[in-house]
């Protein structure tokens, strides 16, 4: 049974696959910005959003919605 808003050990799981998918894609885009590398900043912020928008998808799969003002 599944309970909406209810992480379990699987969940917890992807998430973590998710968080870590996103901060190395951060990374990423922090070092493009630091090296005034504008063609690789722009690849690796779209590569960034994608990430966090996957991480917010899974959520929101889950029953766990983000309020919007929270995300801007």
């Amino acid at each position: 049974m599944s309970v909406p808003g209810v992480l379990d050990d699987q969940a917890l799981r992807r998430y973590r696959e998710l968080l870590d998918a996103e901060d190395a894609a951060f990374d990423e885009l922090e070092h493009a910005y630091e090296e005034g590398d504008r063609v690789h900043f722009e690849a690796d912020l779209d590569a960034w959003r994608g990430a966090l928008s996957r991480k917010l998808a899974f959520l929101q799969r889950r029953g766990i919605d983000i309020p919007e003002a929270a995300i801007v």
